[in-house]
């Protein structure tokens, strides 16, 4: 039952090339125009920087299109409803959902990578590769929570707009894009308070930027996935008193 939730889930992904392109391509495009910029700081390989942020940025993309957008499509069209008159249980379609996002999600970094290694030049140890992809993939979860979410509480027609207006703000606030450092003092105060600035710490870290902090991001990261899990629980609670009793 599991697995053929899971090929359905892929055959939907696949099928819908706006998740395709801006799943895969998009954080390709961006790493492009701004992780080859020719910068040059004493110390600092902004490049190997900008691909760890490109990389965070990639999977939280994942997460939160696979399981915000499309789990409103589905209510929308009502593809819960005829899930519950069916023998898959509950749990199949959510195990489906992550392991295609999980895979989806290599793809992108793989991508990422690839760029990083014959564009930009990036050489690292292996060690480093494997720590950012292990570690960017379980900082997924609470993003995924977050998507869930997001999919519960907003319609089919609000799902894009409302992952777009959370998303690219967080991103930019939290030093994705542009170094914290170099943004005005009051995103600098607001950024340690975004799960998106905890897991680029976490990437950072992961490619050599020792954050002496790391451990600090890992449980914001944990206390982020529990509230976005109980926010999730209680709008699925809700959806169900209003549709099911």
């Amino acid at each position: 039952m599991v697995a053929a939730q899971t090929q359905s889930e892929f055959r939907r992904l696949v099928r819908v090339p706006e998740f395709t392109g801006f799943g895969l391509v998009f954080p390709l495009i961006l790493y492009i125009f701004i992780g080859l910029q020719d910068f040059k700081v004493p110390g600092f390989n902004y490049h190997k920087y900008a691909l760890a942020s490109m990389c965070a940025y990639a999977v939280v993309n994942i997460a939160l299109s696979s399981f915000g957008i499309s789990v409103a499509n589905e209510r929308g069209s009502r593809m819960d409803a005829l899930l519950r008159a069916t023998p898959v249980r509950s749990i199949a379609p959510l195990i489906g959902k992550t392991v295609a996002a999980a895979v989806f999600a290599l793809a992108s970094l793989a991508l990422l990578y690839l760029a990083g290694i014959f564009l930009a030049g990036i050489s690292m140890p292996a060690e480093q590769w494997f720590n950012l992809t292990w570690q960017l993939l379980l900082g997924m979860i609470p993003f995924i929570c977050m998507g869930f979410a997001i999919g519960y509480l907003s319609g089919p027609s609000a799902a894009v707009p409302v992952v777009n207006l959370i998303f690219l703000p967080m991103s930019f606030a939290s030093g994705i894009f542009i170094p914290l450092d170099n943004l005005p003092s009051f995103i600098r105060d607001l950024g340690p308070y975004l799960p998106m600035y905890h897991l680029g710490h976490v990437a950072w870290n992961a490619v050599g930027f020792t954050q002496a902090d790391v451990w600090k991001s890992v449980f914001w990261l944990a206390g982020y996935a529990v509230v976005f899990l109980a926010l999730t629980l209680w709008a699925v609670r809700r959806e169900d008193d209003r549709r099911f009793t």
